[in-house]
């Protein structure tokens, strides 16, 4: 992360970051090599999202996202992000929008990126969860 673009982000794009277990956790597709590069540490390829481990981490990179353009938002209660659909439905094109989930017997919760997931999610069979995830 060692400077920022000289292309800032036009389109002011809006970057949830999730306060999830002992992490800050957000999900982003960069066209920017260069600005995807800069957060490379951060990025858990199996999960397909970025991992802060912790406030020092978060604030560095939240600066990054800022001085690139980004409006930054943390999410420390994601109850209204948080969706639930029955483990036999098809979930593939939820799970691509979620930052992160856990499976039950009977269902899949899912934490969404953003309110327009949620709203996506809830079009492809999902309903509101009205619990937080607890992951750690």
């Amino acid at each position: 992360m060692s400077g920022q673009t000289s292309d800032v982000n036009a389109k002011g794009d809006k970057i949830n970051i999730f306060k999830i277990g002992g992490l800050w956790c957000f999900k982003y597709f960069f066209d920017d090599r260069d600005l995807f590069m800069g957060l490379s540490d951060y990025y858990n390829r199996d999960k397909y999202r970025f991992e802060l481990k912790n406030v020092g981490e978060r604030n560095k990179v939240m600066k990054y996202l800022e001085g690139n353009g980004f409006e930054t938002a943390l999410i420390e209660d994601t109850s209204d992000y948080t969706v639930k659909i029955d483990r036999f439905k098809k979930y593939a094109p939820i799970l691509r929008n979620s930052i992160d989930f856990t499976e039950s017997e009977k269902e899949r919760v899912f934490i969404m990126k953003d309110l327009a997931s949620v709203e996506e999610a809830i079009g492809q069979g999902a309903e509101k969860s009205p619990e937080a995830l607890k992951t750690d």
